[in-house]
């Protein structure tokens, strides 16, 4: 009896490790399919591509563009262990996004001369549109619904991919810049300065300033919000403290820009007027980009301690949980070998 049950024992593990090669050589070839469909589809839009690449390298709005693919690798290689084993093929979703990219698409080949009087860049954007969402079909068809749902977050991340519409980046600049001279405002009573404010003109002392379109910030405040999306993905769990991280950057980044205004406000009253032209105002960005990180991280830390304590509580109850599970019905031979 005991040699019948080691070879069925043995059996029952040979099984259990051909059932994980197997599970194993499906995965890889998933990915296999997926890379070299994305290696395709890259290769026939190359030339739009290329146009955004050296877009983004050439402008310091959209230059956050050029890290989302990386970022779109890196999220989908440390999710890649947490992939169930089976993952079912989602064809009407793939075709629904497929539906969508080749409408896109369709667009910029039937209009192409209407978008030299709307903007250059919103033929980019479509074509580039139509991109992300032939990959995200793509996904769905080669990887599955249940690998998509796993990784929804890195797939939806291939939005900033797509450049802003020329029109939607005037809207945010003249938003951020009227946001932004209302925060100045604040600054200036706050800190007792006198202060005669005209629309986006502020009379000070001895000099007059005017928040500029280019002084509205959009560019940190855009890269402060992904970096508080890629931040609340990675190191937070519950969904409201993600939306609160993510809420509270953008007033933050208002009122970052705002102090910005201030500051050299007020060196230009204390100190002269030639401060206008000092390095912090034509290259103090990054200085008051990693100010505005400080309350970001300070933040988070709060939020992801209360994460790590609804863990340990979950934790500590699913400790407890087995003590009051055990079975009132068991066997009478279970219950005498328990007794002392």
């Amino acid at each position: 009896m005991d040699v019948k049950q080691h070879y069925r024992e043995s059996f029952k593990a040979d099984e259990a490790l051909r059932a994980a090669r197997e599970a194993a050589t499906r995965r890889t070839r998933r990915w296999r399919e997926f890379c070299f469909f994305l290696a395709g589809l890259s290769l026939l839009f190359v030339r739009p591509l290329m146009q955004l690449f050296h877009l983004a390298l050439g402008s310091e709005l959209l230059s956050y563009i050029l890290l989302v693919p990386l970022a779109f690798g890196y999220l989908i290689y440390i999710r890649r262990q947490q992939l169930p084993p089976e993952s079912r093929r989602a064809i009407a979703w793939a075709v629904f996004f497929l539906a969508i990219g080749s409408v896109a698409l369709a667009v910029t080949f039937a209009y192409p001369t209407a978008f030299l009087t709307i903007g250059s860049n919103n033929h980019l954007t479509l074509t580039i549109f139509a991109f992300v969402s032939f990959v995200a079909a793509g996904g769905l068809l080669l990887l599955g619904k249940e690998w998509m749902g796993r990784l929804a977050f890195p797939f939806a991340f291939l939005v900033f991919l797509i450049p802003l519409p020329d029109e939607m980046i005037v809207w945010l600049e003249t938003l951020s810049q009227m946001a932004s001279a209302e925060a100045a405002d604040m600054f200036f009573t706050i800190s007792g300065t006198p202060v005669l404010r005209d629309g986006m003109v502020f009379h000070l002392p001895g000099m007059i300033i005017q928040v500029a379109q280019e002084c509205s910030g959009i560019r940190s405040s855009l890269v402060l919000f992904i970096t508080s999306l890629l931040a609340a993905y990675l190191f937070l769990e519950s969904p409201w403290r993600r939306f609160v991280l993510v809420a509270l950057v953008i007033p933050l980044g208002i009122l970052r820009n705002g102090f910005r205004i201030v500051v050299i406000g007020l060196l230009c009253v204390h100190y002269g007027p030639e401060m206008i032209d000092s390095t912090i105002h034509r290259k103090g960005g990054p200085f008051f980009f990693a100010l505005s990180l400080i309350p970001v991280f300070l933040l988070l830390w709060w939020l992801r301690r209360g994460d790590s304590r609804k863990g340990m509580w979950q934790s500590r109850l699913s400790a407890k949980e087995p003590a009051f599970s055990q079975p009132m019905n068991a066997p009478l031979s279970e219950q005498s070998t328990n007794r002392p």
